[in-house]
């Protein structure tokens, strides 16, 4: 013990070299109120995502008392802090939006009361402050007139920890256009509520989805054309009607709410290599936006003065959000957008196409082919026509799912020569 503090008065938390934990920990919650829900602290002002913080407040408090070992009860301290704070789980409110100063009710309604929450924003509330007059000149240079609504409503649904909507939104163009500035913006509004990652990592990796947990919004700002191997984790955390089994590394993995909403940036809409399932796309929103004017200046400070309107813009979002709830989260999409989602699965679903083709088939009531038999004529379209032939698998599935748009029937009675029995369809012969 640090002989300069003997004539200071001793804390009740220790005792000649011994300390105290629980009353240690009393103490210091007195200072700082926090809670513990799934091994993260939170305070008022939400999740603490750097634990190094309160490590040091520790630390501070340590130092005139120990002089050998600080750093082992340290890190005692704060395994039992988490014990002293524990919490089952923190409210999940979707009726209203925790701000920098105070609450923001979705019917209008303000206070400047404060309660441990989930997700806290650093934004404040201005009610009748300015106009976001260059954010909205920025999204009209950007988007077709028609789509603005659609980003309006999707950023306002951000804001609260729901996927209701079940949607997520993709910004697709050459490049060039300034689809990212919408990113930074975001992270200033969203602060750590926000997270950038790669929608391929969220759904190749076993660990990047817990980082995803008591995040509101997950940015990839630069979506890879690659199509994804597999879909079934972005389709269940767009869904996410029920916790996940997430895992971090050296943890036992464990099951978690996930109410993160996926928003993309890229050059085409994102793919999936083997689900061409209409589940997958329905789950999304492709917004094209408008060339770049080759004739436009680019302003190498327009995010820091889009930035500077980040509270006129969180109204916006919030009238976005308002009318998206009154639409019972239903999305206004525009033709374009439509189209767009329908070539997207036009694009990944070749099978509508390739039945549409000539010279491959006949369709006839009294024709008759063996599955492997019409798989492999549609493998001939494809590399006639160089697009990617889906598996067997899926083909087979896809054609029994349509069978009564293109009066076929499947049958396990395809007769082949020698008696060998088969799976096939009627109504339609495959040509030599």
């Amino acid at each position: 013990m640090n002989e300069e503090n003997t004539v200071q008065a001793r804390p009740a938390w220790i005792n000649g070299k011994m300390i105290d934990e629980v009353a240690f920990c009393k103490e210091l919650l007195l200072e700082q109120p926090l809670v513990c829900v799934h091994g993260h602290f939170y305070t008022m002002e939400g999740r603490i995502h750097d634990e190094s913080i309160l490590a040091k407040r520790i630390y501070d408090k340590l130092k005139p008392w120990i002089k050998h070992g600080i750093g082992a009860q340290v890190d005692k301290l704060l395994a039992v802090l988490r014990r002293e704070c524990w919490m089952e789980e923190l409210p999940r409110y979707e009726d209203r939006i925790m701000i920098a100063n105070g609450t923001l009710w979705l019917d209008g309604g303000f206070t400047e009361d404060k309660c441990f929450c989930r997700n806290r924003l650093p934004v404040w509330y201005e009610p009748g402050g300015p106009e976001p007059k260059r954010w909205l000149a920025f999204l009209r240079e950007l988007l077709f007139e028609e789509d603005i609504p659609t980003l309006q409503e999707y950023l306002g649904y951000c804001l609260i920890p729901s996927t209701k909507a079940q949607k997520m939104l993709m910004l697709v163009g050459n490049g060039g256009e300034g689809k990212s500035r919408i990113g930074t913006v975001l992270r200033a509004i969203f602060g750590n509520n926000m997270v950038q990652n790669s929608l391929g990592k969220i759904e190749t990796n076993r660990f990047a989805r817990a980082d995803l947990e008591g995040s509101l919004l997950m940015v990839d700002d630069d979506m890879q054309m690659e199509a994804l191997p597999q879909t079934n984790y972005i389709k269940s955390i767009v869904t996410a009607d029920a916790p996940m089994d997430l895992e971090r590394k050296g943890v036992q993995s464990y099951q978690g709410e996930l109410y993160t909403r996926f928003l993309g940036f890229g050059n085409g809409s994102i793919k999936a290599l083997y689900d061409h399932s209409a589940g997958f796309y329905r789950r999304q929103i492709i917004l094209t936006v408008r060339p770049r004017d080759p004739k436009r200046e680019d302003d190498p400070k327009l995010a820091e003065k889009l930035i500077r309107e980040k509270e006129g813009i969180f109204l916006w979002c919030v009238a976005g959000l308002q009318r998206l709830i009154q639409q019972n989260y239903v999305f206004t999409i525009s033709t374009r957008a439509r189209e767009n989602l329908r070539c997207a699965f036009r694009d990944a679903n070749n099978v509508g196409e390739f039945l549409r083709s000539k010279g491959y088939f006949l369709l006839s009531p009294d024709g008759q082919t063996s599955s492997k038999e019409l798989y492999r004529v549609y493998r001939q379209w494809c590399d006639d026509n160089v697009t990617h032939a889906m598996s067997a698998k899926v083909f087979v599935s896809w054609l029994i799912d349509h069978q009564e748009s293109y009066e076929l029937v499947y049958t396990t009675n395809i007769y082949l020569p020698g008696g060998r029995r088969v799976r096939g369809f009627t109504g339609i012969e495959a040509l030599a």
